[in-house]
């Protein structure tokens, strides 16, 4: 008996110890970890759909750190302690089958483009393996008041009714547009940061001299990692959603300087063909040197019918010069 009392208790002890020693100190210490700059509490809106996310096990597929290495610059700086603290437990995840998500709320600022990827992938990303989350949403004869349809392309949307978001469904984008970063100063891991986050100052930018063409090959690659989400392949846009590049007058015009800008510091509200498009497109000047975005601008411009002057090197890195 004495034997068994010594085993049990011993057992008990030493569970006891690993739990204070790997679960409990660690934890209290991580929180008092002040938070970044710029990271604020959710909303109980976000809240509630963090709590969705975890639900419908998001985290399996989708990692919420950036590290330093040259493959995540396209998520962002890398992670720090103080981008957590007021998400706990961290949802950091372990695997990439679909793309990190620390950053996907500037990336793709669009709410209407978050509804229709949840809805159905396809319909944006066709090369997505991501599962349709259509059950998230309601098909309604008539749209109630108050509510936005979500624009979904014809192949996509249901034969009859509207589709609108669930509660749900609400509340997991506005959990997803959330997700951002803000710069780091130097004193909190900012040296390591700009070292490991693409830049394209101006005098960055600066230091590479244009070519004076473009490499079709790449504008066409960038225009996929950027811009087909939206704009889709063919340049056609989604009706309502995302305008067309496919004959656009901007891109057409032998002036660039609406394109060029919009590349760099992005659009809202924007009105073409008669059509008023609400959803944000994001900057890009952070993200790509001038010579990225030649390519990206001149494979637009001779693109799908398209006949646009093409640009140089000179005329992006002018206009970046001039600011937003």
């Amino acid at each position: 008996m004495n034997k068994l009392v010594l085993i049990v208790g011993g057992s008990t002890l030493v569970y006891f110890c690993l739990a204070m020693l790997m679960g409990v100190i660690p934890g209290y210490e991580l929180s008092k970890t002040p938070p970044g700059p710029g990271v604020e509490p959710l909303t109980g809106l976000q809240a509630e759909g963090r709590d969705v996310y975890v639900a419908e096990g998001c985290s399996y597929c989708h990692t919420q750190q950036v590290r330093p290495l040259n493959q995540d610059k396209i998520f962002g700086r890398p992670s720090a302690a103080g981008d957590f603290a007021y998400q706990t437990p961290e949802l950091l995840g372990s695997e990439r089958t679909g793309p990190d998500l620390t950053t996907i709320g500037t990336r793709q600022p669009s709410e209407v483009w978050q509804y229709i990827h949840l809805y159905n992938p396809r319909a944006v990303v066709p090369q997505s393996i991501m599962p349709s989350f259509a059950w998230m949403f309601d098909v309604v004869d008539e749209l109630p008041k108050g509510e936005t349809a979500v624009p979904l392309p014809a192949a996509y949307a249901p034969a009859k009714g509207t589709v609108v978001p669930s509660q749900q469904a609400k509340a997991l984008v506005a959990y997803l547009m959330s997700l951002k970063q803000a710069p780091l100063p130097p004193g909190q891991g900012g040296a390591m940061a700009a070292a490991a986050t693409p830049a394209a100052t101006p005098a960055a930018a600066a230091v590479a001299p244009s070519t004076g063409g473009f490499d079709a090959a790449k504008g066409a690659a960038l225009y996929t990692a950027n811009c087909s989400a939206c704009h889709q392949a063919t340049g056609e846009g989604l009706p309502g959603a995302f305008p067309p590049l496919k004959g656009n007058a901007a891109v057409n015009d032998d002036d660039p300087t609406l394109h060029i800008h919009t590349v760099l510091y992005g659009a809202h509200d924007v009105i073409i063909g008669g059509v008023t498009y609400g959803s944000p497109m994001p900057p890009f000047a952070s993200q790509l040197s001038d010579e990225d975005i030649v390519n990206i601008i001149d494979h637009e411009r001779s693109s799908w019918g398209n006949h646009g002057k093409p640009v140089t090197a000179a005329q992006v890195a002018a206009e970046r010069a001039k600011g937003n």
